[in-house]
């Protein structure tokens, strides 16, 4: 059985895979707490409300973009489960096969999303990751992720348009219908949303143009859901995307 620990900027994944399939997933805050034995307990309480057992984990696996929590989820890991996690990172890419341009600079999440797409299409795949911030990843069919665009993500947005704005209040981020805001809240949601909806297809067109038409684009994050008219515009939605990159990289290594 293994456990994936995708560590984001805003959250914490946690995926439990076994027989094919995740039997578990959940998220715990990535500023929750700064120590092991808090995330331990969480975990605990979660495998028994769950019914699953500790020792039946034999693998782990790590990618992380947040250095504080690295060390502490690794002790985590290594404490409940008396296992080393495999830590994502730049001394074990070429046991990937895939030629990964500014290694040092790329974050692990967004490599366990091109390990995904390679492993899975071996083709050209853009994989759009609407997360803490908004990323456009380009993966090669031949294993190389020729680059990276990063844009704000929706949360991010919303976030610092209220936080600076004396009278904006903070919104529910739903699509509405219209482009034409009726009142402050549905202006806002207008503005935001469907200002990402451009901004995503515009993306999508610039870098079909720039790496040919023939490329998949595949969508992932736990906003990926929330622009339904891009519906169309994705040929893959997967919220497990980068899990299921962490669960090929921990067979590869």
């Amino acid at each position: 059985m293994l456990l994936a620990i995708d560590i984001g900027n805003t959250d914490i994944v946690f995926g439990i895979y076994e027989n094919d399939s995740w039997i578990h997933q959940f998220r715990i805050s990535s500023s929750y707490s700064n120590r092991a034995s808090d995330y331990e307990a969480q975990l605990r309480m979660r495998f028994l409300e769950n019914n699953l057992k500790i020792s039946d984990i034999d693998k782990a696996i790590i990618s992380c973009v947040v250095p504080d929590q690295k060390i502490v989820l690794k002790e985590m890991v290594q404490e409940m489960f008396a296992l080393d996690p495999i830590m994502v990172g730049v001394e074990m890419y070429d046991k990937l096969k895939m030629e990964i341009l500014s290694p040092y600079e790329i974050g692990t999440d967004l490599v366990c999303n091109a390990t995904y797409a390679y492993y899975t299409h071996k083709r050209t795949c853009m994989i759009v990751d609407f997360g803490t911030a908004l990323t456009f990843t380009v993966i090669s069919g031949e294993g190389k992720i020729m680059g990276v665009s990063i844009a704000p993500g929706l949360k991010t947005a919303v976030k610092s348009l209220f936080s600076n704005t004396a009278q904006l209040p903070e919104v529910p981020l739903v699509m509405p219908d219209s482009a034409i805001g009726k009142n402050t809240v549905h202006a806002i949601q207008a503005g935001v949303l469907w200002g990402y909806v451009g901004m995503v297809r515009e993306m999508i067109k610039q870098i079909k143009n720039e790496v040919g038409q023939d490329c998949l684009v595949l969508a992932t994050g736990g906003l990926s859901s929330i622009l339904t008219p891009l519906r169309d515009d994705f040929d893959e939605v997967d919220k497990l995307l980068t899990l299921n990159g962490l669960r090929i990289i921990a067979g590869l290594v």
